[in-house]
Formats: structure tokens, C-alpha cells, sequence
């Protein structure tokens, strides 16, 4: 199982975002330079937290990338869903409808990882740090 590379950079921007706990927009040239990627990629990866709510941004020469209003909540599923969608990981090929018991296994494992995810929000990742 492997969530794609935008994910990564979705969920180490949000906490980068999180930590800085700045006043100030954070520019896309900082927040790409943090992690080593291009900031056109970057950007897109940004316009879809932009798009569900999660970051806010503001253009000009003081604009940038700031966490959006009540980010404490977000989970790593809402970011991952945000990047990757809602789609399953595995999709049963063969014409066994929903009587496939393979994907039952692999649906109900999902389900398990996917309440995990749903738990651990970026916030708790601040209290962590601050913790230990």
C-alpha cells in the first residue's frame, strides 16, 4: 500500500504550517524549499488544500499559504482525502459483485486504517512535539 508523493508534501506542509504557528502567510518558495520540491508542484498540491478548506491563501508580495480557521480538527484522512480522493485502495477485478469475500478482507482493513487516520489530526502532532 503506497499513498503518492503529493500526500507526503500535503501532510509534512500542513504540519510545517502548524509548527511555524505564524501570524503571516507562509510563501510557496519557503514551504518548497522546507521539503526540497518545486514549487510548481507544490502549488498544486496546495490549490487542492486551498479547494476543501483546509489552507487559505492570499496573493501579493506578503501573500502566501496560512492554515485555514479550525485546521486543530483536521485529520490525516481529511488530507489524504483532499490529495488522493475517497476511492478504495483495491478493487476487486473479477464480476464477484459484493459477494467478493477477497475484497471484504481488504474493504474491512481499510476501514480499520482509514479510523486511524480519522483520530490523528495535525494539532496532535504540535502537543506531541511539545510533550516530548
Amino acid at each position: 500500500m503506497k499513498y503518492s508523493k503529493a500526500t507526503n508534501y500535503a501532510l509534512h506542509t500542513m504540519a510545517y504550517l502548524a509548527f511555524s504557528n505564524s501570524s503571516k502567510p507562509v510563501g510557496v518558495q519557503m514551504l518548497a524549499e522546507q521539503q526540497k520540491v518545486s514549487p510548481t508542484y507544490l502549488s498544486k498540491i496546495l490549490t487542492k488544500l486551498v479547494k476543501e478548506g483546509m489552507v487559505t491563501s492570499a496573493s501579493g508580495a506578503n501573500g502566501g499559504y496560512s492554515l485555514a480557521q479550525g485546521w486543530e480538527t483536521i485529520s490525516f484522512l481529511d488530507i489524504i482525502y483532499a490529495i488522493e480522493g475517497k476511492s478504495s485502495l483495491f478493487e476487486c477485478d473479477f464480476d464477484h459483485g459484493t459477494e467478493c469475500a477477497i475484497q471484504k478482507v481488504i474493504l474491512r482493513s481499510e476501514e480499520k486504517m482509514e479510523e486511524e487516520l480519522r483520530k490523528q489530526t495535525i494539532a496532535d502532532l504540535i502537543v506531541k512535539k511539545t510533550t516530548t
